[in-house]
């Protein structure tokens, strides 16, 4: 019994399954055939009469009545066999309209026998125009599904075409900026936008409006209400909000590919500039939520007015922010001293173009080249070095760290030099975090430019700069070269280091490679998915840069407080994001592991460095770590003498002793040196 009921079930629900959704349309049909079948003969009946009901005989009306239930049999067995109900009418045509018309043929003519036949005949306009509106009626609604349906898809394809002319924008902000951002989208004749939405995260301004738009919710509403009104582009309007809460609306609404635009700053707002083309794209240093470094740059500009100012790497990309910013400020010259003569070229030609009046020298040479460092100060009497010039790649540097000491240690070596005994006023050296208990042979070769900018200042201050060796590659044992410039010469260069983490956008940082293998379909790599780093923009690292020289008295290293660090998977998923991309699903991220000489974690001031505010809060002074400055000049010059014999394990054993503070990660074998092999570095 049990068993049979199972079955039972079993054949009802297999029953169920195979009730498809053309035979629910098939029933309605049916039904309204048969309301249609009755509806039209009795309609027929009442016309005829003038509209009365009152008025038709009785015979008519018994005989209508008894006939019906036959008739509605003949109509379902007429439709059936002319496939009215297995018809897709969405697609009806000239072969659907046939078939009513020979069904309703059909049944006009048996209608008429058997109800004259079995019950009585009827007036012969009953005959007729019952044909007829039964006719019309059925083949109405069947084209009447298919015209609906063609309205509709019109009516889409309408407001699709509307989309593509107009794109539909959601205002973030109910404030004076965003209605200032709605009259200028509304008052254009060239914009073809639209605002359909306003977020707002003021509870009080929920469900109201604001020029016939309804401020739909806060923050927690972006991502329902792009979906419901077909949002294109968000526009973030809330220049007074903190970079907390902006990074956090941005987060939000970077999840929804729609195109993203900001209002920078709230001097927009301020000065009444503000329209939709101040607006910019969000950028990835939006999503930092840190406050920007603002700065009184009024002294640093005076400082820089009537001065020649040498930028060494003046073609990279913060030594090519430092020649935009110095250019602007009236320097009596500008010099750009680059060893990368396509950098160099890009400056020079876009410098020329946007300042014509700008005395402008681009030299080609390298920081190591002793004698043309030597020359360009004696020639051109610089007043301010920025020296922005080293190798700072580290998986790079760890392959060649040789060059790391020649170019980033020596070059600064003769570069701090040439300055010093040519009268240059200030001296600023553009350090890194990762100088900072350095795991690499580039974080330690950056330290000792610290350690030997320190040492310049020391011995400036203390008039003993002829115990500072003019080193150069063929000095050999103790063989101090004389300088007789300083003889009756006394320095007064101030030195100093500014120190920050990795700039965002420049030459060598993750933003370029990422966004380089964004645009190539990826895959995104990610040395570590716990890596994180410091950022800053590019022109918070040279008004830094730009405020270490007029500030302090030399000597001191220039600390900026980037607030807290970031992962840099977070930077590359939200990258990904804001290129209209999903992580993972249309752009993979692969985990590569740590490269040689990285570290997971940055820090920015050594556990022995003490920290003293400046003017600015954000910038802070690191206390300089004595060490003993006689020995440090003879470390550096043994220094010298290894690197140029391409010795790369005793460079790392070298490096080890005077940077104290310097674990390398990883180090190259110890290898057999043979005497030819020293006879030929020491003639290089």
């Amino acid at each position: 019994m049990e068993e049979d009921f199972k079955s039972v079930n079993k054949v009802k629900l297999r029953s169920k399954k195979r009730f498809e959704h053309w035979q629910i349309i098939s029933i309605y049909l049916f039904m309204y055939d048969i309301i249609v079948s009755a509806g039209s003969y009795f309609a027929a009946l009442w016309l005829r009469y003038d509209l009365s009901f009152t008025k038709i005989p009785k015979e008519y009306l018994k005989a209508y009545a008894y006939f019906m239930p036959i008739y509605i049999a003949a109509v379902f067995l007429v439709h059936g066999y002319n496939k009215l109900y297995r018809s897709i009418w969405r697609f009806a045509s000239y072969s659907e309209l046939k078939l009513v018309s020979f069904a309703t043929a059909e049944l006009a003519v048996i209608h008429t026998l058997l109800i004259t036949v079995i019950f009585r005949r009827m007036p012969v306009s009953y005959y007729i125009v019952g044909a007829m509106l039964q006719f019309c009626l059925v083949i109405g609604i069947r084209f009447c599904y298919r015209f609906i349906l063609l309205e509709r898809e019109r009516i889409s394809e309408r407001g699709k075409e509307c989309d593509r002319r107009y794109k539909r924008v959601m205002l973030i902000g109910a404030g004076n900026a965003g209605q200032m951002i709605m009259r200028d989208i509304e008052q254009s004749t060239t914009l073809r936008e639209k605002v359909v939405c306003i977020i707002d995260d003021n509870p009080n301004k929920w469900d109201r409006y604001i020029d016939g738009v309804q401020i739909v919710g806060g923050r927690d509403d972006i991502l329902l209400s792009v979906q419901k009104y077909n949002v294109n582009a968000i526009y973030v309007a809330i220049p007074s909000a903190s970079p907390e809460d902006r990074r956090d609306v941005l987060n939000i609404c970077k999840e929804t590919g729609c195109e993203l635009k900001n209002l920078p700053g709230i001097y927009q707002l301020v000065t009444g500039d503000v329209s939709v083309a101040k607006m910019k794209d969000v950028a990835i240093e939006d999503l930092l939520g840190r406050e920007p470094i603002e700065m009184d740059m009024s002294e640093v500009y005076d400082s820089i007015q009537g001065k020649v100012v040498l930028v060494t790497g003046g073609g990279g990309s913060i030594g090519s922010e430092l020649c935009r910013q110095v250019a602007k400020h009236n320097p009596k010259q500008l010099i750009i001293f680059d060893v990368y003569e396509n950098n160099a070229y890009e400056i020079q030609m876009e410098l020329r173009r946007n300042m014509p009046d700008l005395n402008l020298v681009v030299l080609i040479g390298s920081v190591r080249d002793n004698k043309r460092i030597n020359e360009v100060f004696e020639k051109y009497h610089v007043d301010i070095v920025y020296h922005a010039a080293a190798h700072k790649h580290v998986p790079l540097m760890e392959d060649s760290p040789c060059e790391a000491i020649k170019n980033n240690a020596i070059g600064t070596y003769k570069t701090a030099y040439a300055a010093m005994r040519s009268g240059c006023q200030r001296f600023v050296l553009i350090s890194t975090d990762k100088a900072v208990n350095p795991t690499n042979i580039m974080g330690a070769s950056k330290r000792l430019c610290e350690m030997i900018i320190q040492t310049f200042d020391y011995m400036v201050k203390n008039g003993r700069c002829g115990e500072l060796p003019r080193i150069h590659a063929h000095m050999t044992g103790e063989d101090w070269e004389a300088d007789e410039v300083l003889e009756n010469f006394t320095p007064h260069t101030q030195f100093c280091a500014v120190r920050f983490g990795n700039v965002l956008g420049s030459n060598g940082s993750v933003i370029p490679l990422f966004k380089k293998q964004i645009a190539e379909g990826g895959p995104v790599t990610v040395v570590d998915k716990n890596i994180n780093r410091f950022f800053m923009s590019i022109p918070e690292a040279v008004s830094l840069v730009l405020q270490a020289s007029i500030l302090g008295n030399g000597s001191e290293i220039y600390v900026l407080d980037m607030g807290e660090p970031i992962k840099i998977d977070t930077l590359a998923r939200n990258l990904i994001k804001l290129s209209g991309h999903k992580p993972d699903v249309d752009i993979k991220i692969i985990y590569t592991g740590l490269r040689p000489g990285e570290k997971l974690y940055e820090e920015k001031l050594m556990s022995e460095e003490g920290l003293k505010r400046t003017k600015n809060q954000k910038i802070h002074i690191g206390q300089p770590i004595p060490f003993e400055y006689e020995k440090f000049i003879k470390d550096i010059k043994e220094l010298m003498d290894i690197a140029y014999t391409e010795d790369e394990y005793r460079v790392y054993e070298k490096v080890c002793e005077v940077v104290t503070t310097f674990h390398p990660t990883s180090a190259p074998v110890k290898p057999v040196l043979s005497s030819s092999n020293v006879k030929q570095a020491v003639n290089v």
